[in-house]
């Protein structure tokens, strides 16, 4: 009964540990989003409204997604190499404890790029003149969440929290402006 108690606080401390992470996750999205809309387009010239220069944005950004999974497949491929427990490959054994994190990494990153990559298309196709900024701060937001996802993972949930929300709130955006922008053009 005592052990069921403490592993039940532990659980709650956990769980506030990544609310309180993914709060401060999206006030960062909130700030740099902000950012990017008010800012971005008096600092650079942003491409214009036609289908062929937002197409071309959207392939540059998702070079920076593929860097992600290109660096997490880096990791499990070099841990691979260097673990005799691992050398086999995933068809054999799970991963073990040396390539563990790696592993859930190249995972994780993987599902947040695939989410990440469509959501921006829906906003290049159905918001043509704000998804230029939203690319571009999403871009960054990414790879700031990867790292952070990266160098928390360790620590357990709450610490990895930060990184796996300031990874997924941006594709959340764009996936309900998306949606919104087609219901609206739906409707009309």
């Amino acid at each position: 009964m005592v052990a069921a108690s403490t592993a039940d606080a532990a659980l709650r401390r956990e769980q506030q540990r990544i609310l309180r992470s993914s709060a401060a996750a999206f006030v960062v999205c909130a700030a740099v989003f902000a950012a990017a809309v008010i800012i971005l387009p008096r600092l650079v010239q942003l491409p214009g409204p036609d289908l062929g220069s937002r197409l071309t944005v959207w392939a540059g950004a998702n070079l920076f997604l593929v860097a992600w999974v290109m660096t997490g497949i880096g990791m499990v491929s070099t841990g691979r190499r260097r673990s005799a427990d691992d050398i086999r490959g995933s068809a054999y054994a799970p991963p073990s404890p040396k390539i563990a994190v790696a592993a859930a990494f190249l995972q994780n990153t993987l599902e947040q790029a695939f989410v990440a990559a469509l959501a921006q298309f829906a906003l290049v196709m159905l918001l043509p003149s704000l998804s230029m900024p939203l690319i571009a701060a999403s871009v960054l937001l990414f790879s700031i969440g990867r790292i952070t996802f990266l160098a928390g993972y360790p620590r357990g949930a709450g610490a990895r929290a930060f990184g796996m929300a300031l990874t997924a709130l941006p594709s959340l955006l764009a996936f309900v402006l998306g949606l919104g922008a087609l219901v609206y053009q739906l409707a009309r």
